[in-house]
């Protein structure tokens, strides 16, 4: 593998655009059939959200369980490492042109272009923010931005946290925080009901760190930084119940409100795009083999619909395997093996009342392709 930082080949038979999970499983796995892959990224090591998890993965053997996410980018890595794989790190791409060039700099230096015969654009997602009173003061970030700091750069972001949401982000970066070292004051959400697994908040409970439902934050304070919050109840239709608002000391907000596509490329291009909500926003209409409106491109992971990092795998490997049968290295049939192999293991993935509706979700996105 090479970990470049320029003199690319300019023409290329795969360009995968994000070196995440989605995007370094389509490299691997189209890799092994003799693609030549070029991955781009901005950011300066590969692996995106894996090495961002240190909780153990749910699932079967096939699917990584037991095994904590920072481990699952590692043996990804020393894969990626033994093939001709290239990586372009610190490189931003700012578009993508019908003909299939690609926009981009490195190091923030000269903007140049190369030529892919297919894309996969596999830019993951973004967190969706919740504004009110305060909302911008310094200490209040998105719970992914806490994890990175706290996994990545070994950063406590804070001391007495709170956090907004009960998804399994929030519930999982809660337990980390605490982990961290940080006291985490409470876990909010204005749903009546609790939105991530029973597992994650059993262990958040097992933490003696409350969880109020039918809650949210109403302003934060402070003047340099977060200082407190104002928390309110709310009612069935989600109005705040002003008679019942308290204030907490906290140094550290979290929002974990989900996340959305990152989806700018795509519509630079004019793909078609569907708003669907349950897979986080509008995402662009694909078909069974992760191929998109626009031919030779492709997508995966949580751009094509915000699922688990399990999921963003297979897909990038399905991805993978299209292409490479797209560019002549694989037949019909030995496609179309792996395909099922794939599509069973995603099928595994999206049982339960959480898998059920992302899986009639996707049944969406196929019956609106045309092509």
């Amino acid at each position: 593998m090479g970990l470049a930082i320029g003199g690319m080949q300019l023409n290329n038979e795969l360009v995968i655009i994000g070196a995440g999970p989605a995007g370094l499983s389509a490299a691997k796995e189209a890799a092994k059939f003799g693609v030549k892959v070029l991955v781009l990224d901005e950011n300066d090591r590969p692996g995106g959200q894996l090495f961002t998890q240190t909780h153990k993965f749910f699932g079967s053997k096939e699917h990584s369980a037991g095994i904590r996410g920072f481990q699952i980018g590692n043996r990804l890595l020393e894969d990626i490492k033994k093939s001709d794989v290239e990586i372009s790190l610190n490189t931003t791409v700012y578009g993508i042109f019908p003909d299939k060039t690609v926009m981009f700099s490195v190091l923030n230096e000269k903007i140049q272009n190369l030529q892919a015969k297919n894309i996969l654009i596999a830019t993951g997602g973004l967190e969706k923010p919740i504004m009110f009173k305060g909302w911008t003061l310094p200490g209040i970030m998105g719970a992914g931005a806490a994890q990175t700091m706290m996994n990545v750069f070994r950063v406590l972001p804070g001391k007495r946290a709170l956090m907004i949401g009960t998804g399994n982000v929030g519930l999982i970066v809660s337990y980390q925080l605490k982990q961290a070292g940080c006291e985490v004051i409470g876990v909010l959400d204005v749903m009546p009901k609790i939105s991530g697994y029973k597992v994650h908040a059993s262990k958040i409970r097992r933490a003696a760190i409350p969880i109020l439902v039918s809650h949210t934050i109403k302003e934060a304070k402070g003047n340099q930084s977060v200082e407190s919050a104002v928390i309110t109840k709310v009612d069935n239709s989600c109005r705040e119940i002003d008679s019942n608002e308290f204030e907490v000391e906290c140094d550290l907000i979290c929002i974990a409100a989900g996340l959305q596509p990152f989806n700018e490329l795509c519509w630079a291009l004019k793909m078609e795009m569907e708003y669907i909500g349950v897979l986080g926003g509008f995402v662009p209409v694909h078909n069974d083999n992760m191929q998109t409106s626009i031919k030779d491109i492709f997508v995966a992971g949580d751009l094509a619909g915000v699922e688990e990092a399990s999921t963003a795998m297979e897909e990038g490997k399905l991805a993978g395997i299209a292409s490479a049968k797209n560019l002549g290295y694989l037949s019909e049939k030995e496609f179309n093996n792996k395909k099922s192999e794939i599509i069973e293991r995603l099928n595994q993935l999206r049982l339960g009342s959480f898998g059920i509706e992302r899986e009639k979700a996707k049944k969406i996105l196929l019956n609106s392709c045309n092509f």
